[in-house]
């Protein structure tokens, strides 16, 4: 993967969430090649109306280019209800649709989505940056990061940038603006997609930026420095 990342490009791609469409439409502008490395911060799947499309789409993503799928707090609750059956918890926040979207059923579920989901990482680092799904628990080493930091605890404004100095790259957090987050050495895309806002990507070595909507609506040719 070394090389990939050398070659190409490192791009990251905030919360999907069920938004099919969306995800198709910045895929079909970003056009992901070989040599690029897509990096999915989590929550690909709950909320928006069709996880099942989303997941479709990122396994034939992995025929491009190589993909990297950082678990979120829904995939890991999509998995426990594939193992344990569905939890109400899960359901309230978004697992309904995503039940919906396999035919009301989650033995619908293909073998090729579960593994998909399993071959989830707690985070992706490079020599320049850190892409977890939602925050790291500061002056903890990243291979001792509990799973609560990594895919439940949102940001507070109060983080520091990385002892490290590497940019710090995640998801989880809303951003109801619909932009991105920018600050001491953090950036959130988590732009609310499945409520409204934008999916977002970020090519991580140029901060050029494409974000769309479920709506069609695209947005790009902007860096972040441009967009926020």
């Amino acid at each position: 993967m070394g090389k990939a990342i050398e070659d190409g490009r490192l791009l990251a791609i905030g919360d999907v969430h069920g938004c099919a469409r969306a995800l198709h439409t910045l895929l079909e502008d970003v056009d992901p090649r070989s040599g690029d490395v897509v990096v999915f911060l989590g929550d690909l799947v709950d909320r928006g109306p069709d996880s099942r499309a989303v997941l479709d789409q990122v396994q034939a993503l992995r025929e491009v280019c190589t993909v990297v799928l950082v678990l979120g707090n829904h995939e890991e609750m999509m998995l426990t209800g594939l193992r344990e059956g569905p939890q109400p918890e899960w359901l309230v926040w978004g697992g309904r649709e995503t039940v919906s979207s396999y035919g009301g059923d989650l033995g619908g579920v293909p073998a090729s989505h579960r593994q998909l989901l399993e071959s989830g990482v707690d985070f992706f680092e490079t020599p320049s940056v850190i892409c977890v799904h939602a925050n790291l628990e500061p002056s903890v080493a990243l291979v001792d990061q509990q799973p609560e930091w990594l895919r439940w605890m949102h940001l507070t404004g109060d983080e520091r940038p990385h002892h490290s100095n590497r940019r710090i790259v995640c998801g989880h957090t809303p951003q109801r603006h619909g932009l991105p987050l920018l600050r001491s050495g953090w950036l959130c895309i988590d732009t609310m997609c499945w409520a409204g806002g934008f999916l977002t990507c970020v090519d991580l070595k140029s901060d050029e930026v494409w974000q769309t909507q479920e709506s069609g609506v695209v947005r790009s040719g902007l860096t972040l420095s441009e967009l926020v």
